[in-house]
Order: C-alpha cells, then structure tokens, then sequence
C-alpha cells in the first residue's frame, strides 16, 4: 500500500472483504436457517446501521488483536474498509488508531499491548475477568467461558486463534460475522467490564481508548452502571457519539484522507509515544 493512494470508497469492497476473512473465528457449520438470514443481510452496496456496526465491530476486532506480523497485513484492509464508511467520531478513532499502529515502531506498539491489556489486571481483554476478577471464582468463570463456547457453538462457528472465548475481540468477531443480535447480547452481558476497561485506558491516555469508544458506540445505551464480581465502580468514562449523530467534519476539498504508511523493514528511531 502505497502512502498518500486514494481509496474507493461508497461501495463497501473492503468491508465486505474484511467480514469474510476474519482474524478470530472460523465456520465449523452452518446453522439452521443460516442461508435465509444471508439473503436477508444487507449487501455489499449497502451502508445501513447493521452493516456500519457490523464493519466497524471487524475492525475493532482486528485492531485489538496482539500487534504480530498478521496485524500488520490486516492494518489495511481494515483502513479501506472503514474509509467506506460514512464520516463518524467512531469511525475517525479507528482511522486514527490505524494511523497510529502504522507509525509506531513495531516492538513499541507490542510492548505497549502487552503491557496494558494484562490478561489478569482491570484492563483486561477477557471480559469475564472483570466479572469474577482474575484471581476470582474460578469455577463460575469457567461456567461462563462455557455458555460463550456454546453460544458460538450452536451459531456454527469456533475460536481459531489463542484468544479465549471471552476475549472482546472474539465476542466482537461473532457480532460482525456471525449472528448480530446473539453478539451484541453477549457484548451487552459482559457491558460491566467493557465500560470500565474503557474508562481506564481512557486515564491511562493509552492509544487503545479509541478503540474501545468505536467498540461502545455500536451497542445500545447503557442500562444504570451496577458492580458485578466485586468490581469497584468505574471512573465517568469519556462521552461516546453514537452512530447516526452529527458527523465529523470532511477533510477539505481535494485532500485525500490519510493513509497508514507502508511498513519499513526496521523500527522507525522517530516515533509517537502511546
């Protein structure tokens, strides 16, 4: 990819491409009536709500996937694809965290990751942890990584990466990809840990709380902040606009939109800090 190379945009080609190749799910089977709701979706040529969640939720998947050789090859498609998208404050944070993962030294980018999203911390990716904390009850955690699996199970579809059943990315995956309304129940079930991870990257200033505002902008509002597993109560996390409100402003007439910049064989020495 080419710095500064205009992308077609208004027909959802990369979208569609994005939702087909996946990062954390594979088909095991077709569900029953599986074929009837394909026909039913929106097409490629179609940018109603569902279709911008469900681009919007891919990409989000991928870009909350650890930063390894694979990330990079997806880094853009995922740009292209959300560039098809109607201007939006979710859709400026993804583009702008593309911008940045492009910019940032690789080594960096995978140190920052690893140090923020600890499997075991209030940061989280496994979202079951903020339920029964990562030292918690073991037993009922794995009771609900369970009714995930199966979840996932009964709709023909199966974790294909290390990521565990309740990792953000995978339940965001299966939202995109797989069955809309049992994945946004599921990333509604597990809202409890999605706001405050939010809120915490956010007081972090960490690269990754766009991310995760584009991520709580498709979901319905909120129902009233309640702690679960003995979570303490979160900080007030940033606004989110949700899709449909005012749009961000377009860049200026005959400025293209920015690109992520190939990657170069080493680590960049100038670089943005997280």
């Amino acid at each position: 990819m080419h710095n500064g190379a205009k992308v077609a945009g208004g027909h959802g080609r990369a979208g569609e491409l994005l939702l087909s190749a996946g990062a954390h799910l594979t088909r095991t089977a077709a569900p029953p009536g599986a074929a009837e709701r394909a026909r039913g979706r929106p097409g490629a040529d179609t940018l109603d709500e569902a279709r911008c969640h469900a681009v919007l939720r891919q990409a989000a998947a991928v870009l909350l996937a650890h930063p390894d050789p694979a990330f990079y090859r997806r880094l853009p498609l995922v740009y292209r694809a959300l560039l098809e998208l109607p201007p939006s404050p979710a859709r400026r944070g993804l583009t702008g965290f593309c911008d940045h993962a492009a910019a940032e030294p690789e080594a960096r980018l995978a140190a920052h990751y690893t140090r923020v999203f600890d499997p075991r911390g209030r940061r989280a990716l496994q979202l079951t942890v903020h339920t029964f904390g990562g030292h918690g009850d073991v037993r009922r955690r794995g009771h609900a990584l369970a009714r995930v699996q199966r979840v996932l199970a009964d709709h023909g579809w199966s974790v294909a990466g290390p990521e565990p059943h309740d990792h953000l990315a995978v339940l965001l995956e299966f939202a995109a990809r797989g069955d809309a309304a049992a994945g946004e129940a599921l990333l509604n079930r597990f809202r409890s840990g999605v706001e405050p991870l939010r809120a915490r990257l956010h007081q972090d200033r960490s690269a990754y709380a766009p991310v995760l505002d584009a991520v709580c902008a498709t979901l319905p509002p909120a129902a009233e902040p309640r702690a679960e597993g003995g979570l303490p109560a979160a900080p007030e996390p940033a606004p989110v606009t949700r899709i449909g409100a005012p749009a961000a402003p377009r860049p200026p007439a005959g400025e293209a939109p920015r690109v992520p910049p190939p990657r170069a064989a080493e680590p960049r020495t100038s670089h943005r800090r997280a």
